[in-house]
Formats: structure tokens, sequence, C-alpha cells
């Protein structure tokens, strides 16, 4: 049973399973503004609209397991492209930071990877984590995916959710993936010899996360998220930002008897997701409003390199982000037409670039 929430919070009408539409969806959300208070800005203004500073997805990355097995799954069964080979910026051991996208590795397209088998970590999947990435391609591509990923030799659960109809497999480290088929994401697939463009995955669509109880992590989403419960569909609750529609969208399942998972680097699953805000300042006045609400355990600013990132813990156990992309993003340190051709050493391993590349898995691209 589906349910679409409404102008006021917690009114909910039972719609049948037809898809809603992006701009039904929107219209239908509740009214946040005036149950929620405004973003501070880093000089003390108010922002009236807080859903406008987190405007969607920028990357989700995982702990997976192998570094080849994890480049061909991204680059030859799913046709992404790897726009950026670099090192984890923190810790001392050096471990591969993969970045998978379309060909200019756009927000929302990004899908990026630690792997962490060579060191020997590993990890539980579990409740309080992000359980399933879910990208976007044609509505009419599904068959054809289902045919390639069958090919490769994985299994494929048709399933449907939200009225959406997806495809669920797995990375082969095991985390959970879905192709959700959407008819209108306009966003650039990559460019892929095997796969056409009018099939290609779109970019991120949504993450679903796994928790224990609900009613904590609603008021994180509404009040200090800036986003929309839009609708439900079972044990699961579905939230939007911005725009809302594919990008934007996080999905809550409710599991209150499964065994919490891992926040620990280690092998086998979703570390984080992030989610992008259009400025430093923007960044500052998500920090400064979701202290300001009590949640405390909020990073301080962190230079990764192509952008700046702040990481909260959110009170169902999901790790989030808030990154703003440095201008020059991937092309700061490669042109922009020979993106992901080296693997470019994160500065504190600079010194080391020899030594530290022959204790990495080698990778064949």
């Amino acid at each position: 049973m589906r349910t679409v929430y409404r102008q006021t919070y917690g009114e909910a009408a039972t719609i049948s399973p037809s898809v809603v539409s992006r701009s039904d969806r929107v219209a239908a959300s509740p009214d946040t503004t005036c149950r929620s208070p405004a973003f501070p800005t880093a000089e003390g203004a108010a922002v009236n609209n807080p859903t406008s500073i987190l405007s969607g997805h920028n990357h989700i990355t995982l702990n997976v397991g192998g570094a080849q097995e994890d480049y061909d799954f991204h680059t030859q069964v799913l046709g992404l492209k790897s726009v950026k080979k670099t090192l984890l910026y923190d810790g001392q051991a050096p471990i591969y930071h993969l970045y998978y996208g379309n060909d200019v590795g756009e927000e929302s397209t990004l899908v990026t990877t630690f792997p962490f088998r060579h060191a020997g970590l590993t990890a539980k999947k579990g409740s309080g984590q992000i359980s399933v990435l879910t990208l976007s391609v044609p509505e009419s591509s599904l068959d054809w995916w289902r045919n390639r990923l069958e090919e490769y030799g994985f299994e494929v659960t048709p399933v449907e959710r939200f009225g959406e109809k997806r495809l669920a497999f797995q990375h082969p480290c095991g985390i959970d993936y879905e192709l959700v088929g959407v008819a209108d994401d306009e966003r650039t697939p990559a460019s892929h010899p095997d796969i056409p463009d009018e099939f290609g995955v779109r970019g991120v669509h949504s993450i679903s996360c796994s928790v224990r109880d609900m009613e904590l992590t609603d008021q994180f989403m509404q009040m200090g998220w800036g986003s929309r419960m839009v609708e439900g569909d079972g044990n699961a609750t579905r939230y939007e930002m911005g725009e809302g529609g594919p990008g934007a969208i996080v999905d809550y399942i409710l599991e209150p008897n499964r065994e919490p998972g891992s926040w620990t680097f280690g092998e086998g699953y979703v570390h984080h997701c992030a989610f992008s805000v259009d400025s430093l300042e923007s960044q500052m006045a998500v920090k400064l409003f979701l202290e300001g609400l009590g949640y405390t355990d909020v990073s301080d600013v962190k230079d990764r390199g192509y952008f700046y990132s702040i990481y909260v813990r959110t009170p169902g156990g999901p790790l989030f982000e808030a990154t703003y992309t440095k201008p020059e993003h991937f092309a700061i340190d490669e042109p922009r037409d020979s993106l992901g051709a080296q693997i470019m050493i994160s500065p504190q391993f600079e010194d080391s670039r020899q030594e530290l590349l022959a204790q990495l898995e080698t990778i064949e691209y």
C-alpha cells in the first residue's frame, strides 16, 4: 500500500500503485517551511527555504573488495567512466579511491569506491547503514539490462517499490544494487562502445537506508537535512530534496529487528552518501544549523582535493556528507579530456609515490 503525504504533516491519502509524476510528488509534499527553522548563514542571516541548500546527491561511496573486480564491474558491466583514480585521504595505509560517473564526472552521476580487500579489512552489513544503491536507467531499457547482467553471470530479481520497476542485483563484493526505470531522467550517460546512449546509466537515482526506528530519522530529514517526506510504501518512506526526482531521493526502510551493521572501514557495505551545496558559505550554514539543533557529531570541513566535505552521523546510523565541489573539480590535476588516465596521489603520500603504489593491487585498464 502506497501513501502520499499532503499539506498537513501526518495527513495521508491512499493512492493507486501507478507512478506519481515528479511535479505531483512535489505538489503533494508537506509544507515544511512552516515547521522547520531557517538555516543560519555564516553571517547569521536567515535563509527562509532550507531545502534550497542541499540540492541532491553529489556522490555515493562504497567500501568494496578487490580493486580490479570493482573497476571491471563499474566500467565494463555498468558502462560508467573511470573519471579519477586516487587514494583515500584518511589514515596512513594506501587505499585506492576510485571514481566512476559520466564522461566528465558530473555531480549525481558519481559512484566512488574504497577497495579494502588487499588491506584485509571486512565489514558487516546491517541496519544503520545505506543498504541499497539505486541507479537510474531509461524505462524502456530494463529488459536489455536484465539480459546484459545475466550474461555477465549476475543473479537479477525484478522488484517494484513506489510504483517503480527495478532490477535488483549485487556488486561482486555483496553490496546491493538496483537499476530503476525512469522515463524522464535527462542526465547525460557515460559513453561506452557496448551500451547504446538510449540505454545508458543516467546516474544515482536514490539510496535506501536501513533503520530500526523512524521517529528521530524523520525529524532529522525534515528539520536538519531540509528534505520533504513525500511518499510511503509498506515499510519504506521516501524523502526528496531540492527539485526532487532522480538524483534527489532518499528512501528509508524500517527494519526494527535487523542487527546493526558496521560503521568502520571494511569490505562489503556503503560507507556514505554525499549531497551537494552550492558554496562554502552554504556548507558552513549546514554545519552551524545542525549543531544548533544539537547534532554535535558534525565534522570540521575537510579538503578532499576535488571538493570540500563535512560529515554527520545521522540518528538512524547512515553517514551523510554535505559537499561543495571545487570549480575545477576533477580537472584540478588532470586534463578534462583524459580524466582517470593515471593514478593521482593524495598530497600526504606524494613523496612516497612509487613505494605506496607497489603496495596496492594492480589495476589493468
